[in-house]
């Protein structure tokens, strides 16, 4: 199999697309530079090629979002061939519009987290990217595209707001937060995007809405049930449902991404250095 397109998911995520019926052809984990990666599971479904890492576990949540070795992650996908990515997170809202079980398709990010590494380039003179857009054009607009007429409410934008856990926020943060433009928080997102930049991946984000944040509503704390009582029954029966429906949601989604082009300035955000003789043709050579 030679997938040109990958998904990088929530815990366990094979397994949604097992329930569908579709078995991996192979599982492998590669080593690099970085660490071994995540195991990759490549599959196959009606003439599509894709590759799926689950960023926090095989079976279970076995490793909280700080401790994520995404560089090693991205770079067997680089290794692999992989053009594209789509990234499957589950972040809180800022937003009472941005109600659980709602998609959301980010277009930009705050990094409050500032945790790391966040590139693959430390000591040398290169690896100035501009990041507006953060996340490839031409994925977004095939990704909103493609979700028009689900059975879920859309939003087409959105910012992201990267918080390093594995706690969760207090009130008065996430105050602070919706002061600075944020409408979703989350874990998972950076450094994941920067690095994806670095190696001149497509990268686009679709998340679906768990919980209103910290503050945001009137929650009284619930020892023992999932964000201690952050999210009522009613909602969390709302996000089961679009947790349901991903699996044929995604097979859709990933064939339009696939069928995307690539005039996106992503496969070209080093070009200066190559043209400056600081990097070759073989990014093997440039990452440390």
């Amino acid at each position: 199999m030679h997938p040109k397109i990958a998904l990088i998911a929530r815990v366990g995520a094979h397994k949604t697309f097992e329930a569908l019926g579709l078995k991996p052809e192979k599982t492998e984990v590669f080593p690099t530079p970085y660490g071994d990666s995540r195991p990759i599971h490549f599959f196959r479904h009606q003439g599509l090629e894709f590759a799926l890492l689950s960023r926090h576990g095989e079976a279970g949540y076995d490793l909280s979002a700080p401790f994520l070795n995404p560089r090693a992650n991205l770079y067997a996908l680089k290794s692999l061939g992989i053009q594209k990515i789509l990234a499957w997170v589950a972040p809180g809202s800022l937003r009472e519009e941005m109600a659980p079980g709602d998609l959301v398709v980010p277009h930009d990010i705050l990094d409050e987290g500032r945790g790391g590494p966040h590139t693959f380039f430390p000591n040398v003179g290169w690896g100035f990217i501009r990041h507006n857009p953060v996340f490839c054009p031409e994925l977004r607009s095939a990704l909103i595209s493609t979700l028009q007429g689900v059975p879920f409410k859309v939003h087409s934008q959105g910012v992201y707001v990267a918080t390093i856990g594995p706690r969760l926020e207090t009130a008065a943060e996430i105050r602070k937060l919706r002061l600075l433009g944020g409408d979703l928080v989350g874990q998972t997102l950076v450094p994941e995007v920067f690095l994806a930049r670095e190696l001149e991946f497509c990268y686009a984000a679709l998340t679906y809405v768990v919980n209103y944040a910290e503050g945001l509503v009137d929650r009284p704390y619930q020892p023992g049930v999932l964000f201690e009582g952050l999210a009522t029954p009613e909602e969390m029966a709302q996000v089961a449902a679009v947790e349901q429906a991903f699996p044929n949601l995604l097979t859709k989604v990933l064939t339009a991404l696939a069928a995307a082009p690539r005039a996106c300035p992503c496969p070209r955000l080093l070009e200066r250095y190559r043209l400056r003789g600081d990097i070759g043709e073989d990014w093997r050579t440039w990452v440390r």
